[in-house]
Order: structure tokens, then C-alpha cells, then sequence
């Protein structure tokens, strides 16, 4: 039976800065009301928190603004975020929120939510965009599994730069890389680049959402395996991409190569030695490139 999930990318202004809740719980009751059958729904990065639609301030005033909204992950938002993805009957992922850590530290941290409204994944930023940014840099890749569904990634922004990322998510098992975004600044054409390019070299598909004008740039696209672009928002107009994905075209893709000829997750023979990787102060051990099975998602909930 083919694996699939319908993924709804929703390209929208970010949300006052503490507004009510009920203004996304809006949002997506709509997107689910538009289309009963989407299972997952995806918001741009800190959707909830746009601060930069607020008065004119310097950037240390903003920067304020993020951390003094920050919150454990424990908080009443957590479980108000629980609820409207439980009422939508989805997985939700709401975008990032500012994440205050056990030490106070602020993370930019993208929140998944199941069904049933479990917290099931919360991925800390590992690049933010710097000096721009106050966040603190995330120590670990996240990927979870939907179970009936697939393995999912998570990415924020400005790692989608950063190759390693993306590898490893893949390397993790993910089939599905869910780059959440809130690019502002001309250089989104070459973000749309490098969703198509880390699909082709991991051969998995990609999520790229993007918040809408007046402050984003828009362009959110979703990607398959091979690099094709399967929808996508040209402009930065509100959007919603809604497109089905066929989960096992991941591993198609893998076994007969991309375009039919390209199988880099086959690259290496078991007799080849270690290659020495300086930059990392490591090295890629052929025993070790295959990418994780994915096992757990072909069992559906009761």
C-alpha cells in the first residue's frame, strides 16, 4: 500500500507579536474547512511572533521584544498549540517559536504537534542568521516519525545554507525536510535554488514555506526527490500549496538514481578506506553512509 501524506504549506504574514491564539486557530481551521483531506499543515518560522510589523525599532528593541516573549517549552502556549492541532485533527507545525532555555537561553525552536495534540518534536535552530539574530545555536538534528505517514526533518531558514543539515537529516532517515522560513531579504531566489539542490543531492523532498508580504519575500515551494518543483508561490502574495506526496517515490528515487542514473547513497564499495574529512576533524566511513531505515511509520495508529 503507497505511503502517502497530504502537506499543506501555508504562505502568510506573520501574526502580531502575543496575539490571541484564536487568530491562528483560524487559520488553520480554515486551510483544513478548504480542504478536508490535508493531514499536515506547516506555517512559516516565529509566525507567531511578528515582531518587525510592530513600531520602527532598532534592532536591540527587537531583540528584546523576541527574548521577553520567550517560553519553556512547558508553557500554556505549548498546550494552547496542542489543542488546535487536535481540534484540526492534524499534525501541525505552527512555524518557530522563541524558546527560553532551563538557563535563559533563546532558542529559535520549530514545534511539531500529532493529532492528538502531543508535543512530538521541537527542533532548536542550529544556524541563525548572524549577527543578525540573538538566538542561541541549536546541538542536535531532529527528525520524528507520523506514524501511517513517514519520517519527517525539520530545518529553519538559514540551515537550508548549511549542507550538513540537510544531509544529516536524510542520513537520520527523513524522506520529508520541512524548512520553515521567514526570509525577508532578496536572497530568497537562491533559497528556492537550494530547496531544489539539497532534494536532488539527498534525494528527499523538501517543505520550504516562506512568510507572505508586506515583510516576506513569499516564493514557498515543495520539492520532490529528483529537484522538480511540484507547487510553488512566485511572488510573495498569501498562498496555501497544498500537493500529495508519494513517500515511496524516496525510495525509488534511491534504488534506480535521480534521472535514472544518479545513486549517491550507493556511492561507496565496502572495501573503500575512511576518507578524512579535516574541516570536520572526522571522516566519512563508507560502512557508515547508508541512510537509517524507515520502519516505524508503515505501522498506523489505533
Amino acid at each position: 500500500m503507497a505511503r502517502t501524506v497530504r502537506i499543506s504549506a501555508v504562505q502568510a504574514a506573520p501574526l502580531p507579536l502575543s496575539g490571541p491564539l484564536d487568530d491562528f486557530a483560524a487559520q488553520v481551521h480554515r486551510v483544513v474547512t478548504d480542504d478536508p483531506t490535508v493531514q499536515f499543515v506547516v506555517f512559516p518560522e516565529l509566525h507567531l511572533y511578528g515582531t518587525e510589523t510592530g513600531p520602527a525599532a532598532t534592532l536591540q528593541q527587537r531583540n528584546d521584544r523576541l527574548l521577553a516573549s520567550a517560553v519553556p517549552l512547558d508553557d500554556e502556549l505549548i498546550v494552547a498549540l496542542g489543542a488546535i492541532a487536535r481540534e484540526a485533527g492534524v499534525w501541525l507545525l505552527p512555524g518557530s517559536i522563541c524558546e527560553r532555555g532551563p538557563a535563559g537561553e533563546l532558542y529559535n525552536t520549530a514545534l511539531v504537534f500529532s493529532p492528538q495534540g502531543e508535543l512530538v518534536a521541537s527542533y532548536r535552530k542550529i544556524f541563525p542568521w548572524r549577527p543578525y539574530e540573538p538566538y542561541e545555536p541549536g546541538d542536535r538534528f531532529v527528525v520524528f516519525d507520523a506514524p501511517g505517514l513517514g519520517r519527517f526533518g525539520l530545518s529553519i531558514c538559514y540551515d537550508a545554507w548549511f549542507p550538513e543539515v540537510t544531509r544529516h537529516l536524510a542520513w537520520l532517515g527523513a524522506e520529508v525536510i520541512l524548512n520553515v522560513v521567514k526570509t525577508t531579504t532578496p536572497d530568497r531566489a537562491q533559497e528556492v535554488v537550494l530547496a531544489q539542490a539539497n532534494s536532488i543531492v539527498n534525494q528527499t523532498f523538501t517543505v520550504s514555506v516562506n512568510c507572505a508580504g508586506p515583510l516576506g519575500e513569499g516564493r514557498s515551494l515543495i520539492v520532490d526527490p529528483e529537484g522538480a518543483i511540484l507547487s510553488e508561490s512566485t511572488d510573495n502574495e498569501s498562498a496555501t500549496l497544498v500537493h500529495t506526496l508519494d513517500l515511496d517515490r524516496v525510495a525509488l528515487v534511491r534504488e534506480h538514481g535521480t534521472a535514472g542514473t544518479n545513486r549517491m547513497w550507493e556511492q561507496f564499495l565496502p572495501t573503500d578506506a575512511p576518507l578524512d574529512l579535516p574541516l570536520y576533524a572526522g571522516r566519512i566511513d563508507p560502512h557508515r553512509w547508508t541512510p537509517q531505515l524507515v520502519t516505524t511509520p508503515l505501522e498506523t495508529e489505533s
